[in-house]
């Protein structure tokens, strides 16, 4: 046998040659917060055919500079992993703003500011038109009361109206489409939904949870044209907001074609994680297993632009509308109580076991919406019943929302993450901010100090993955970074300082849920979410560094360039 030192030595080489080829693009000269490992703070990095080839000190990365090279000096700026929203109705979301009026704050701080919206619609709609609205909030509003159907009716005329609260779990139609839906003071309650009545039991027009239903079938269909150009825009905003991932919560198929056809004419420039909505029977729920196994597991996905991650179950209702399933009664405001109000489950609490059971057997990724204290410990003791029944480990359940978990539901989600890396919860910061005022007042004093409990999870060594739920709220990631640390509310209606710090994030815990931990629930940990050698080139470039600015300017926090695979898919003009 030949001697195999010259080859060895040429293998090293070809080695250090390729270690050391030029990169295709350079940033030097800035705060580099790496979200590794250690939490490194670095000065440069270097990014080949998309992916980082190397992060360290200006000395260290010039040596990859070669005469094409582009090079970005930072000046002092901050650069971050592109950040990660791990609960947003991306492609709904984009329709939505295409299509319905914009009720939200601060445009609408007033019924009349709502009224006068919907006056304008109904005047430039064609007959029989639907007019669709959607972020209305009583908290924000001065007259801190539900809108009506006789406060649209006037300005809605013979156009059927659907006005959707920010929560989505509930909204207010008027008195046309209570006629074409055929909702009369006789119409009884449908199981798990509300006609809200008044006090001579006529239907005010407010609908919540599953008697939303009785009017939402009735709407036009999607036009798969307009989802196309809603994610197309959302793609463009995110990366204006220097986001690059998102989880897409209870998609359908026509969702996931409008996806793969935008990410097929190269529009779409964030990665999509995306859950099925779960029917609600096991039947349905069998059929869907069957129609999604083509698509493979999110553990063997090549893909990493659109992912079929697995299934969303909506387990209970809203905070906002106090359906969801609490231990206690509710509060109507502040220091009231809303008796007899614990709210239930969203379908039978046996049925929604039974699906947890059968999707994990499935080795299927699960997300379930569980807002109430009641829903998330009947979640969580579905999860250890199945990791019990059907040991498995990296499917990574998580709770979605996860408002007020007791202390047993802490316990069990900090060993079920230890023991089979699942029982995650993706909880939503923005709501003591966005939703906060509407919040304080249904939660009530006690449990709003303990409503997203940050400090309890760093303390039981639980990691979370963070998301904005837009259109519930804003999707500015930044938002949720700076309402994990601040927890304060948009108006302050019910005073004083409801959620207080006890249960805060620091800005290193808020950053890692919206960028490492939110990419470990995307199942993309391995590609993204850090700023490290071998991952893809994700980065977001600030005007303020998280870890060291107050809090408010977080908020306030400026993007000013946006890579995406190495790319600049976002540059804010110099």
């Amino acid at each position: 046998m030949k001697n195999p030192l010259p080859f060895l030595w040429l293998a090293l080489a070809a080695g250090v040659a390729l270690a050391e080829a030029p990169a295709d693009r350079v940033l030097t000269g800035g705060r580099v917060l790496t979200v590794d490992g250690e939490d490194r703070v670095a000065q440069a990095i270097a990014i080949r055919n998309g992916r980082i080839v190397a992060v360290g000190t200006d000395a260290e990365i010039a040596r990859f500079i070669g005469p094409s090279t582009e090079r970005i000096d930072l000046a002092g700026r901050t650069a971050t992993p592109g950040l990660i929203d791990a609960h947003v109705h991306f492609a709904n979301g984009g329709l939505q703003r295409l299509t319905n009026i914009d009720l939200g704050f601060p445009t609408v701080r007033r019924i009349a500011d709502a009224v006068a919206l919907v006056r304008e619609r109904a005047a430039a709609a064609k007959p029989g038109d639907w007019i669709l609205g959607r972020g209305w909030d009583e908290g924000k509003l001065d007259e801190r009361r539900y809108l009506r159907a006789t406060d649209i009716d006037a300005a809605s005329g013979d156009h059927p109206t659907w006005l959707v609260h920010t929560t989505g779990h509930y909204g207010v139609a008027n008195s046309a489409a209570l006629k074409l839906a055929g909702i009369t003071r006789e119409t009884p309650d449908p199981p798990v939904g509300v006609i809200d009545r008044d006090a001579a039991g006529e239907p005010t027009g407010v609908l919540k949870e599953s008697a939303m239903n009785l009017v939402i079938t009735l709407l036009p269909g999607r036009d798969p044209a307009l989802m196309r150009d809603g994610i197309r825009q959302m793609s463009r905003d995110f990366n204006r907001e220097c986001m690059t991932a998102a989880k897409d919560p209870g998609i359908g198929r026509e969702t996931w074609d409008a996806y793969r056809e935008v990410l097929a004419e190269g529009a779409l420039t964030v990665r999509i994680f995306a859950l099925w909505m779960s029917p609600e029977t096991l039947e349905d729920a069998q059929g869907l297993v069957r129609s999604i196994e083509p698509l493979g597991r999110p553990s063997q996905s090549t893909g990493d632009r659109l992912v079929s991650g697995g299934v969303k179950i909506v387990a209970d209702g809203s905070g906002g509308a106090r359906t969801a399933w609490m231990w206690q009664d509710w509060n109507r405001d502040w220091t009231g109580v809303d008796a007899g109000n614990r709210g239930s489950p969203a379908i039978d609490a046996a049925l929604i076991r039974e699906l947890i059971l059968l999707y994990h057997g499935a080795g299927l990724h699960l997300g379930v919406h569980a807002i109430g204290d009641r829903t998330i410990d009947w979640v969580v003791d579905s999860f250890a019943l199945a990791l019990e029944k059907m040991p498995e480990q990296g499917l990574r359940h998580s709770i979605i929302h996860a408002n007020v978990p007791t202390d047993r539901a802490l316990e069990s989600m900090a060993a079920m993450q230890r023991r089979f890396d699942a029982g995650y919860p993706e909880p939503s910061p923005g709501f003591t901010w966005w939703i906060g005022d509407t919040y304080a007042a249904n939660f009530g004093p006690e449990r709003s100090r303990r409503l997203n409990p940050f400090a309890s999870f760093l303390k039981k060594d639980i990691r979370w993955a963070s998301g904005s739920d837009f259109t519930v709220t804003p999707f500015p990631a930044r938002y949720g970074i700076w309402s994990s640390i601040a927890r304060e509310p948009l108006l302050g209606v019910v005073g004083g300082d409801p959620f207080g710090r006890a249960e805060a994030a620091d800005a290193r815990a808020a950053l890692r849920s919206y960028t490492i931990w939110a990419a470990h629930q995307l199942f993309m940990d391995e590609r993204t979410g850090s700023l490290e050698t071998g991952k893809r080139a994700d980065i977001a470039v600030w005007d303020t560094d998280f870890y060291t600015a107050a809090p408010a300017a977080i908020k306030d926090a400026r993007c000013e360039m946006t890579l995406f695979d190495g790319a600049v898919v976002w540059r804010r003009d110099p």
